[in-house]
């Protein structure tokens, strides 16, 4: 059993398949707002570093990677494991990089891709998504049926 991980930006396609998908856009630090990181990638050790320091990343990464694990282990099946932020080259990257790192150290096979690592820069004014928003707060949130099919705007009554 393998366990996949990808990184990937919301601002540059359609979230990724995967069995477990985190975004990490309202969570952790964006090191696009430091000018000393905002040209790096989470593959740069001060990236790298900067996200792992932000409250709850490296909680994160450990309970994704025990998920993953555990999933893999009760399926028998291979397990994708897919971070997202707004430009896939920061804080996806880095903990799809601790995810990995994490796995290889507990001797799992693992493999790793950063879709969007390599892409420009999105504008500023993309990274400026509120922190902590309620889901009933949002005008952009839908209902989707088990079917798949999308719904409308949440009711009024969901709080």
């Amino acid at each position: 059993m393998t366990i996949r991980i990808i990184s990937f930006g919301y601002g540059h396609g359609a979230t990724p398949t995967a069995d477990l998908v985190f975004d990490l856009r309202a969570l952790l630090r964006n090191p696009f707002h430091n000018p000393e990181l905002k040209h790096r990638t989470g593959l740069d050790q001060e990236v790298y570093d900067h996200v792992l320091a932000t409250a709850g990343a490296e909680r994160l990464a450990v309970n994704a990677v025990a998920t993953a694990l555990a999933l893999a282990a009760d399926t028998g099946a291979d397990v994708t494991i897919a971070w997202g932020c707004t430009g896939g080259r920061h804080r996806s990257v880095g903990l799809a990089r601790a995810s990995y790192e994490l796995l290889r150290a507990a001797g799992a096979e693992a493999t790793i891709e950063h879709r969007d690592v390599d892409r420009d820069l999105l504008p500023a004014g993309l990274h400026n998504r509120a922190r902590h928003t309620e889901p009933w707060d949002s005008d952009d949130m839908l209902l989707v049926d088990l079917d798949g099919d999308r719904g409308g705007p949440l009711p009024d009554d969901i709080a």
